[in-house]
């Protein structure tokens, strides 16, 4: 019989931090952040995960920064000794897996989130850019919160309505999902007209989170102003039921 090859991954970065997004914002995380993105989106920020690198920084001790640095890829151990290292005294409430883009590390994440599951007791979250049914569905089992990042055309640059569709359809009969809706001053209501529709279409009553964009210096990218978001929440509420505005708040307190 031929052995099953153990995959390995390319990591940016493992390291503690309280949570400033979405529907887990304030909370504190164990974040595992992998390298490597097939999209390029305007407004991101973090530009350092698009490519894989040859090294990755893990923190030694929860919150401290006092980072250690290894080659990449990792092993499934390696990264799993670096959760347990963080994970001490009760302190954390998930770990999110982020990149860059996660799935692409699926094959890797298939092996390794069981071993996870069976030795550290914290839910897992995933945040993805929502484009990969495929490799999502590979995971499922393993995964207790899913944050999508739906991309807006007018403000992202990217446009995979379809796969988002597809997303969505996967995911929200099995795992607590929300979606992310990015919006600057750019955002188009037609580009959240059709958001609406395919969230609505498959259940009107995932939570969407309009998360107004935080300015960065390589890219003309600017906040909405109230007026907008307060329009553009009315427009989502038209046919969904449970939309809330949340800021970057981890930016508003100086935090990774």
């Amino acid at each position: 019989m031929t052995a099953v090859k153990t995959a390995t991954a390319n990591l940016v970065e493992v390291f503690s931090a309280i949570q400033g997004e979405g529907l887990n914002v304030g909370t504190r995380q164990i974040f595992v952040r992998f390298g490597g993105c097939d999209l390029r989106c305007h407004f991101c920020d973090s530009e350092q995960t698009w490519e894989k690198i040859s090294q990755c920084r893990i923190e030694k001790t929860s919150g401290q920064r006092d980072f250690e640095v290894y080659a990449n890829p990792v092993t499934q151990e390696q990264l799993l000794s670096w959760i347990r290292q963080q994970n001490q005294n009760h302190l954390h409430d998930s770990i999110s897996l982020t990149g860059g883009e996660p799935l692409l590390h699926a094959k890797f994440l298939q092996q390794f989130l069981p071993q996870l599951k069976a030795e550290v007791a914290l839910p897992i979250y995933l945040e993805t850019g929502g484009h990969r049914p495929q490799q999502v569905s590979l995971l499922l089992d393993y995964i207790d919160c899913i944050g999508m990042d739906m991309k807006l055309p007018s403000v992202s640059g990217e446009k995979h309505w379809q796969a988002h569709a597809d997303f969505l359809r996967v995911c929200i009969p099995q795992t607590n999902l929300f979606v992310k809706l990015i919006v600057s001053d750019q955002t188009s209501e037609e580009d959240l007209v059709q958001a609406r529709s395919i969230i609505a279409k498959i259940n009107a009553e995932i939570p969407v989170i309009l998360q107004p964009a935080t300015p960065i210096s390589r890219e003309a990218i600017f906040p909405p102003n109230p007026e907008q978001v307060l329009a553009w929440q009315g427009l989502l509420k038209e046919s969904l039921f449970r939309v809330r505005v949340i800021p970057q708040t981890h930016k508003m307190i100086g935090q990774l």
